[in-house]
């Protein structure tokens, strides 16, 4: 069809109207389809509401996040892989084994890297948010989980492997109960546990809004 060719458009075959658009008129339909797509785009972002939350663990405290969808998908999956683990349950003495637990805290990290290494690297340099939540992850692990761990993990470890060995007819829970610093440890393992707890809790409502599964 040759360029100069009016296209020919029948709005009603019934009303036999016919409306004749150009090339030129043909463009700048197309470039206001464009800019009304960019504005739709560019209000339903604005329409998410910035979420607080505060955060207990690494004494990370209140954190105003403003979701989008890549923040919204971190979010939800990591709320998942801890209120999935025994790091988002509180520790019960009675039936949690505390090396189980701590099988769970690692397996923790390496979900969590996993998810942060997923976030493109220009969302994180462009998007405040996004790095605050990248932040509050990265934290949580280090300065919530990591210290309990690195004062606690290989002692006990090495206790219990030994402990274990000698009473085989010992069920793990009575076994660990015989730590020489057994309540110590039980506390702060506790008190970590209670603030992942509450970490999960944010992460729900940063993914899910008040609405939390």
């Amino acid at each position: 069809m040759d360029a100069k060719e009016l296209l020919l458009i029948k709005l009603s075959d019934q009303w036999g109207i016919d409306v004749k658009i150009g090339p030129l008129l043909w463009i700048v339909l197309i470039l206001l389809a464009f800019i009304a797509w960019g504005v739709r785009r560019y209000f339903h972002w604005r329409t998410w509401e910035p979420v607080e939350v505060n955060i207990p663990i690494g004494n990370i405290g209140k954190i105003t996040i403003r979701p989008n969808h890549e923040i919204i998908r971190i979010a939800h999956q990591a709320w998942t892989e801890l209120i999935t683990r025994k790091a988002g349950l509180l520790f019960d003495e009675d039936h949690d084994v505390i090396v189980e637990v701590y099988n769970s805290w690692y397996e923790l990290f390496r979900e969590f890297r996993n998810l942060t290494k997923s976030i493109p690297a220009e969302k994180i340099r462009e998007n405040m948010d996004a790095r605050k939540l990248v932040d509050i992850m990265i934290r949580a692990l280090n300065e919530g989980l990591r210290p309990h761990l690195t004062e606690w993990q290989a002692k006990f470890r090495r206790w219990y492997t030994a402990e274990a060995e000698r009473y085989v007819e010992k069920s793990p829970q009575e076994i660990q109960k015989l730590y020489p610093d057994y309540k110590k440890l039980v506390d702060d393992l506790k008190k970590v546990n209670k603030q992942m707890v509450e970490f999960s809790a944010s992460l729900g409502k940063i993914a899910h809004g008040d609405k939390i599964p």
